[in-house]
């Protein structure tokens, strides 16, 4: 956690020991997550989904849902130890100009530009201050330049005049600045300042709708009705930990059914492939090994073969 002034070169607002499921700690569970041995990962059948489906139409019970809810977070826990912001920054103004730059964009790619914007634009003044030209060409590669850039300028301008050139540190003041939504508020509270928020981005608000708790589609509902299943001070790690596995194997057109650990408490298994090795394939990212191991396959490049039954 940082307080404006402070700096570090990356964030992280928890580990995985610290996550809790609802009702209770899971910090014995998932502190020291016992490895999966070889062949004991289980893919559901097509009639354990259906009958979790159904249950779930029908009115999820309350003790059920949290239940589900903690395996799911012990699950992702054990999947994503090191999930983080995967935004570069070294101060909640980098954050909050990088999080603006993410929108239509990668954060891959945002954090490709903003080494040099962030050397060239040190302060909420020198956002303020700044030749809108230059700028433009600073985040150009971002998508949506001249928007952005506009909402650059604006928040330096509005940091500068009502909060003495630094980022607030609540809500209530985040969401009035030029281009910070709620969405983007809990980014910066949760990662720059230790407060916890739910980040309900297209990867969160997917998976939760996909795992059947909730059907809302609008962002601050989906964050208020997720929020009363997780407690307050995990909001932060969780949202990390959803996110990651959007990115990673629960992709919008293609999820990794068969290769992913949390196939038993998904309604929406079958979606994507069931087959292991098909499904193998999809997973993204550099844990990709460690997710496989998981689910009982060899990691890519490995040489080996499929460990678990299907």
């Amino acid at each position: 956690m940082i307080s404006p002034g402070r700096v570090t070169t990356r964030v992280r607002t928890g580990r995985a020991g610290e996550l809790s499921g609802p009702g209770r700690s899971l910090a014995a569970v998932t502190t020291t997550p016992a490895p999966q041995e070889p062949g004991t990962f289980r893919r559901p059948t097509r009639r354990e989904v259906a009958k979790l489906s159904a249950r779930i139409a029908a009115g999820e019970s309350g003790i059920g849902r949290a239940r589900r809810v903690g395996r799911i977070l012990r699950a992702l826990a054990e999947a994503y130890p090191d999930a983080h912001c995967e935004l570069d920054f070294t101060n909640p103004l980098e954050l909050a100009v990088a999080t603006i730059l993410s929108a239509q964009s990668t954060d891959k790619k945002v954090n490709e530009i903003s080494p040099a914007l962030f050397a060239r634009y040190r302060t909420a003044a020198d956002y303020a201050g700044a030749d809108r030209a230059e700028l433009e060409e600073y985040v150009r590669q971002t998508g949506f330049f001249r928007n952005k850039s506009s909402s650059l300028m604006g928040l330096g301008a509005a940091l500068v005049e009502r909060f003495g050139g630094e980022v607030p540190g609540n809500l209530d003041d985040l969401v009035t600045l030029p281009g910070i939504g709620r969405k983007t508020a809990n980014v910066i509270l949760g990662n720059a300042f230790g407060v916890p928020g739910i980040t309900v981005d297209t990867h969160f608000g997917r998976l939760v709708r996909r795992w059947g708790l909730t059907t809302e589609e609008d962002p601050v509902k989906v964050e208020h009705e997720i929020g009363a299943l997780v407690p307050k001070k995990d909001w932060t790690m969780a949202s990390h930990y959803v996110i990651f596995h959007g990115r990673r194997v629960c992709h919008a057109k293609k999820p990794a059914c068969g290769a992913c650990t949390l196939a038993m408490d998904c309604p929406s298994f079958g979606l994507g492939p069931e087959d292991p090795v098909t499904a193998a394939a999809l997973v993204k990212g550099p844990e990709a090994p460690h997710l496989l191991a998981l689910a009982g396959l060899a990691g890519p490049g490995t040489g080996g073969s499929e460990l678990g039954g299907a």
